[in-house]
């Protein structure tokens, strides 16, 4: 059996980084590595705090999983991290460069260079392959609205439309399925970030009902009295 579960695999989105901590198993088999574990659940406790709007506890549990990381010397594990980080952020409409990540960017394997590259907006063509293959439909020049509903993993649909929205390519199918995504899941961060494109495009489009409507959704999930 192993300890990473199905609620890790959903915080971790498409990233190489549950392959390389996924956890040897029991029963006879080595004992796990304290470190393995403790990057684990110090990088599923930081990404949950981020999505809950806890931006103390994210960068302590960040910071702690980053240091079981450096202890094994590999600049890989260190990069991948890094990436979910950021990932977790494009689903937030924080669209940042990475630089934990392009600091080490030399020492990544390909595909962590190619998933940098489709969280900046900018992977070639050529790279797409090298993607999670959740995310290959909706990076591609024809993927829209339709191919982020098909992600079945909401953290990583929301990771698909925060890049068509850097991009531009962000229609109000994706805005809705975008907060819709993250309202199911109870995720306030990545909701008021939706919510607030989605006001602000009816605002400018005169429709000023809706807005009103959009900003009241906000002041509650704000929790604002």
């Amino acid at each position: 059996m192993t300890r990473m579960s199905a609620r890790a695999k959903t915080l971790l989105p498409g990233l190489m980084v549950v392959a390389a901590l996924q956890l040897a198993g029991c029963g006879g088999k080595p004992r796990v590595p304290d470190w393995q574990i403790s990057a684990h659940d110090a990088l599923e406790r930081s990404a949950r705090a981020y999505l809950q709007g806890n931006a103390r506890v994210e960068a302590a549990e960040f910071e702690r999983a980053r240091g079981e990381l450096a202890s094994t010397g590999q600049p890989a594990l260190v990069a991948r991290a890094e990436l979910t980080r950021c990932a977790v952020r494009v689903a937030s409409l924080l669209l940042e460069p990475c630089e934990g990540f392009e600091r080490l960017r030399g020492d990544a394997p390909a595909a962590e260079r190619a998933y940098a590259d489709y969280l900046a907006g900018r992977i070639a063509p050529a790279d797409l392959a090298l993607l999670p293959a959740q995310h290959r439909a909706a990076a591609a020049p024809a993927g829209g609205a339709a191919a982020v509903a098909a992600i079945e993993d909401p953290l990583s649909r929301l990771v698909a439309a925060g890049v068509l929205f850097r991009n531009g390519r962000a229609d109000p199918d994706v805005l809705a399925l975008a907060a819709d995504t993250a309202s199911a899941q109870g995720w306030r961060r990545p909701l008021l970030a939706w919510l607030g494109v989605q006001a602000a495009r009816a605002e400018q489009a005169g429709a000023l009902e809706e807005a009103q409507r959009l900003r009241r959704r906000m002041a509650l999930a704000a929790q604002e009295r």
